[in-house]
């Protein structure tokens, strides 16, 4: 008896003890899942894309992603038409339909980590793209496999209450990582993946960016930018390498100036690659050509413009530019050689390009609404418009055979197009976190033929258009 009076009395003297423990164990518990909420912000969407093109077009990620319609590819001339007895096609008047969900998203914000006057903070987002396809008999690559593909990466340190005088403060705040391109982070409200280009910059790019609010309503943004999957295009298309022989950052500078639901963004950025670094000579003999190296570069200037304004239900943004080369974000644009130097280096002149986009959006609560499942139903009307200027100075005939083509013109796409507009009207009906939206969006290109030295191309000028409608659901988490 004396023996159970013992474990009994140890057990009463552990059991205390141990529901201390288990106390502390959930305290624990909870001031984990707390600190994960207050930090770690996870978001993202299910999408889905059910797209319809009444032509052939220069497109990406599945064919979501449309740039532009393609031009005329006619099976035989009228001529030849007319001998044959068989009627005379558009190889490229082809209707298609496709129906996708691998731009679906995820991301983590990091977000209320401050350490004496420092605040902490950092982005990690992903999504799906096409991967690796097998091209069949026709054009399209929409076998494979969708990747999971980096969009953004970076960490933010940011200071806060600097004092400028008596009554402004200054708030800087410093990024460095994987973002949007300063140029290209105010997007337009349409559904569309390819978010209005090539009408206006698209890119996301390694960077250190700074942003110092000075006062109220301005800010100034400077930026040093790389380049990694939106690239400079070249004598080896487009590439990485041309940035990285330059050992030269893209540079950006911009004016921001925000009050009452108004923003006005002025910016220009600097680009200075390097297209070659080794090239040829000809040897005293007159015949043996003799590979050396070259310090062949490039630079060019681009300037944009980008207002936006909102109050209630209604907004409006508009975005223009003018792009030397502009590859690089998404545009329309490339350069030539304009001159072969006698030490094997050539000199370059770039594109002029003029890139302008408007979106208005206008929508509002409908139906009944609950505290769950807010209804709103928003019309978008997009436009946008491109106008070819041509090459800054003449690009010259390199290797003899009167054309001006791929070894002395360097162009990832059409570089027959003079001019291109496009408008997308949208309606987008939102319950809750589930959305459906519905977008007709007609482009139309003025393409030309033979390519002059000044980088356009004049004769048999003609309007070719793609009319694509397409659908969206999408999922926000």
């Amino acid at each position: 008896m004396k023996k159970y009076i013992i474990l009994l009395c140890a057990f009463l003297t552990v059991l205390p003890a141990m529901a201390a423990q288990d106390s502390v164990k959930m305290a624990k518990k909870e001031a984990v899942k707390s600190h994960l909420k207050q930090h770690f912000k996870p978001y993202g969407f299910i999408r889905n894309y059910f797209a319809f093109d009444s032509r052939e077009s220069i497109s990406g990620t599945g064919d979501l992603y449309n740039y532009q319609p393609k031009d005329e590819n006619w099976n035989q001339t009228e001529a030849e038409a007319a001998a044959s007895g068989v009627e005379r096609q558009d190889l490229n008047a082809v209707s298609t339909f496709r129906f996708l969900s691998m731009t679906t998203r995820v991301g983590l914000n990091i977000v209320g980590y401050k350490w004496r006057g420092t605040e902490f903070g950092g982005k990690i987002e992903a999504d799906f793209y096409a991967g690796l396809s097998t091209k069949g008999a026709g054009t399209h690559s929409l076998s494979g496999v969708a990747q999971l593909r980096l969009r953004q990466a970076y960490l933010t340190l940011a200071w806060d209450s600097l004092r400028m005088n008596d009554k402004d403060f200054a708030r800087v705040d410093l990024l460095l990582g994987q973002a949007w391109h300063p140029m290209a982070a105010d997007l337009c409200d349409a559904i569309a993946l390819n978010s209005g280009a090539p009408f206006g910059p698209f890119s996301r790019t390694p960077q250190v960016k700074m942003d110092a609010r000075l006062g109220k309503y301005f800010t100034l943004t400077g930026a040093l930018i790389w380049q990694m999957q939106y690239l400079s295009t070249g004598p080896d298309g487009q590439s990485a390498e041309y940035i990285a022989y330059s050992k030269t950052p893209e540079a950006y500078l911009g004016l921001n100036f925000h009050t009452n639901g108004f923003l006005l963004r002025a910016g220009a950025n600097v680009l200075s690659i390097c297209p070659r670094h080794t090239g040829s000579v000809l040897a005293t003999d007159g015949v043996t050509t003799v590979t050396v190296k070259v310090s062949d570069r490039i630079t060019t200037a681009s300037p944009f413009l980008y207002l936006q304004y909102k109050k209630g239900e209604f907004s409006i943004k508009a975005k223009t530019i003018f792009a030397e080369a502009g590859e690089h974000m998404n545009l329309n644009g490339g350069y030539g050689i304009k001159k072969v130097n006698a030490d094997g280096s050539y000199e370059y002149t770039p594109t002029r390009n003029s890139s302008s986009w408007i979106s208005l959006v206008y929508g509002g609560k409908v139906g009944k609404q609950e505290d769950k499942h807010p209804q709103k139903l928003q019309g978008i009307l997009f436009a946008g418009y491109i106008r070819n200027f041509g090459t800054k100075e003449n690009i010259i005939d390199v290797n003899g055979d009167g054309k001006f083509g791929k070894e002395e013109f360097f162009m990832p796409r059409a570089n027959n197009m003079n001019q291109m507009y496009r408008l997308s009207p949208t309606i987008l009906y939102t319950i809750g976190k589930f959305q459906l939206g519905c977008e007709y969006e007609i482009t139309s290109v003025q393409y030309g033929k033979g390519l002059g030295a000044d980088g356009l191309a004049k004769n048999d000028l003609h309007w070719v258009t793609n009319h694509r409608v397409q659908l969206m659901t999408k999922y926000n988490f």
